[in-house]
């Protein structure tokens, strides 16, 4: 089984790498224009961008660009003082894809680096009408979330279907042969040894924790529709899944765990004060270690890759293409690794953290009847 594991394993970083190369280039070329066409009074016509080229790719946006000036639409919902408005975010493009100003129902809208702002009649960002304004729109990550669990929901259904048809004592087949290395693999090596003999009632979230990370991970490996978006980079998605993790592991806390934060057991009452301020600082520090760990690796991974593509762009020539292609097929392929990686810790340390809270502690004064902690 580890063995099958490994092969599909290094499956999936070769054909994710190999594809993530060898479109990269056409749609940088294609996307450079559209992204620098935002900032087009402070660079010259035609003039080719590095920053916003790397920042268009891995920000979240009101469309969904596909190619040339070609964008998926998405709908653009708002909520404002003075109520619900909704348009689609093709009245914030020109025919050239540039960014314009739109006329809504109560107020005037541009995007700015993809964040949407209510301004003046100059086109200026009224910052007092903007902050009155909530943005709750469908944007390329939550529609990218949308395709993620749709994908997922198709491959759990299919392989719940296939161990009903065959029985779980059957040789796996197709799908479900894929997926079953993968799923034991979490069972045996993370939530078992982390988590202890309660690990069956956890193992949903646990599953669900990980392949949620790994699909939007490799999806955005992919430079091309559905693929291309930076969900797992966006630190609001994993901050969101930070906070998921502490509330299951400290709304499953037992009397042991709260007790080792707030009053150690086996210490003086003085060094109980002083280490009860640091365990309760501990609780918070782990999941903001999870959110900071997942965003800092997957997005320091797609600048990497798309700053080395860039240099061929900024030479022009063909040696800059023969020293950056092999060196971001490298890191494309140490990327597909870290993908799944990031995804094995986060699920590791959030099963570690859910075996901390509901771990039965013992002391010495458990076993001997004359200890006395003070």
């Amino acid at each position: 089984m580890d063995m099958a594991f490994r092969s599909l394993k290094s499956l999936l970083v070769l054909s994710f790498s190999m594809l993530t190369m060898l479109f990269s280039n056409n749609l940088l070329a294609q996307d450079s224009t559209h992204n620098n066409t935002a900032h087009t009074q402070e660079t010259h016509e035609g003039e080719f961008n590095v920053t916003e080229t790397i920042l268009g790719h891995i920000q979240d946006d009101h469309s969904w660009h596909l190619w040339g000036h070609t964008s998926l639409p998405l709908p653009v919902i708002l909520y404002t003082d003075k109520g619900i408005e909704c348009f689609s975010s093709a009245n914030l493009m020109d025919e050239h894809h540039h960014p314009k100003a739109y006329q809504g129902k109560y107020y005037t809208y541009q995007t700015f680096k993809g964040k949407l702002k209510v301004v003046n009649t100059d086109s200026t960002i009224n910052t007092e009408l903007s902050s009155k304004v909530w943005d709750f729109s469908i944007t390329k990550n939550v529609a990218a979330l949308f395709i993620s669990m749709t994908i997922l929901i198709l491959v759990f259904v299919t392989v719940a279907k296939s161990y009903k048809k065959r029985g779980e004592k059957s040789a796996p087949k197709g799908l479900q042969s894929f997926i079953e290395p993968i799923i034991l693999f979490v069972r045996d090596e993370v939530a078992k040894p982390n988590i202890g003999h309660h690990y069956a009632k956890y193992m949903p979230f646990v599953l669900t924790i990980f392949f949620v990370i790994l699909i939007n991970n490799y999806l955005g490996m992919i430079p091309f529709f559905p693929g291309g978006t930076n969900v797992s980079g966006n630190i609001a998605f994993t901050l969101a899944l930070a906070i998921i993790v502490f509330l299951v592991v400290n709304l499953n806390g037992n009397k042991s765990y709260w007790e080792h934060i707030f009053w150690m057991p086996g210490m003086h009452w003085g060094m109980k004060l002083f280490l009860a301020p640091i365990e309760l600082i501990g609780v918070f520090a782990r999941p903001i270690s999870l959110m900071i760990r997942l965003f800092a690796n997957v997005t320091a991974g797609h600048i990497l890759v798309l700053s080395l593509i860039c240099l061929i762009f900024i030479f022009k020539t063909v040696f800059a293409s023969a020293i950056s292609v092999p060196f971001a097929v490298f890191i494309g392929l140490i990327e597909a690794l870290v993908a799944f990686l990031q995804a094995y810790i986060f699920t590791l340390l959030s099963s570690m953290y859910i075996g901390m809270a509901i771990e039965e502690h013992h002391t010495a004064g458990d076993h001997d009847p004359h200890y006395n902690e003070d």
